[in-house]
């Protein structure tokens, strides 16, 4: 059996989240105190007994999700399941970071800062209500990039996460997403909704963040990743520290090709594919794209027990 570890983005946090894999396993409870420490801040108190919206600010999910996948994975490794279980590490968005830092390829006080620079510089990019995401369900990808497309009329519109074959999510100005929700609904989406986020992630208007990220990257170290990890932009796998340095650049503006992403692990021959961390998106995304690759999520001590026996 060949399985893949992937790890989940914005969107999966939960008031709570990795609190029980802290309290049974003391290499959990220690992914937490290295964050906290890193960041200066005791976010884990604010992940497990803080407000839903605090905690959904980019700039704290984002290194909050991180901590969640690690503190699965060094209770995974506590029941003699590491990283090289895996053929593949992969990840949504910011859970690219939660999967090199899992691969060994950065340390966790990098990602976790990395990760709170990526949330301020994402959020900062664009004024609030300037742009906005959108979810085209029912389009494929091809569909979805002509409503964009059609949508821009001058401004950005662009095709952001290619999540599964129907489920396509667009993001840029306002006005502009605006618009591609009506016109998909004349297309045949079976559903059009705008997203209740903070900003336009993975687009164009995306650029000053990405600039920052990329003086920050400069600024830390990138080892070769354990297990080569398939880039959320190019779709394939990468083990080269110098390339993936310039992929988590240019992932900031870049399409997250995660329904790419997982037929090129089953076309590998991955068979199974484990979510560590919050949640079970990924994991419904990937059995939609996929039925042949078995699906398990593992972010609570329940679940790492049964990794282990089966």
């Amino acid at each position: 059996m060949s399985r893949a570890f992937v790890f989940p983005g914005q969107g999966a946090q939960t008031i709570g989240m990795g609190k029980a894999l802290a309290e049974a396993y003391p290499a959990a409870k220690a992914i937490f105190d290295e964050v906290d420490e890193a960041l200066g801040e005791k976010l884990s108190t604010l992940i497990w007994e803080g407000d839903i919206a605090e905690l959904t600010l980019t700039q704290n999910a984002q290194p909050a999700l991180m901590a969640t996948s690690l503190a699965a994975m060094r209770a995974l490794e506590a029941e003699g399941i590491d990283i090289t279980f895996a053929t593949y590490v992969a990840g949504h968005s910011l859970g690219e970071y939660s999967a090199l830092a899992a691969a060994g390829s950065l340390s966790v006080a990098d990602t976790a800062r990395l990760l709170r620079t990526r949330g301020q510089a994402m959020q900062a990019a664009v004024p609030v209500g300037v742009g906005a995401m959108a979810a085209l369900l029912g389009l494929d990808f091809a569909a979805a990039t002509e409503v964009a497309e059609e949508a821009a009329q001058g401004q950005v519109c662009q095709a952001a996460n290619d999540n599964d074959p129907g489920q396509v999510v667009v993001s840029g100005h306002k006005e502009a997403v605006e618009r591609a929700v009506e016109i998909a609904k004349g297309k045949g989406a079976k559903r059009a909704v705008l997203l209740p986020v903070s900003a336009p992630f993975h687009c164009a208007l995306m650029q000053p963040a990405a600039d920052v990220m990329a003086a920050a990257l400069d600024d830390v170290e990138i080892a070769a990743p354990k297990v080569p990890l398939v880039a959320n932009v190019r779709a394939n796998a990468v083990d080269d520290p110098a390339v993936i340095r310039s992929l988590l650049v240019e992932q900031v503006t870049g399409s997250v090709r995660w329904r790419e992403s997982v037929a090129f692990m089953g076309a590998q021959g991955v068979t199974e594919i484990w979510e560590i961390g919050a949640g079970k998106a990924l994991s419904g995304m990937i059995r939609r794209i996929d039925r042949e690759i078995a699906t398990r999520a593992v972010g609570t001590p329940e679940d790492v027990l049964a990794a282990k026996e089966a």
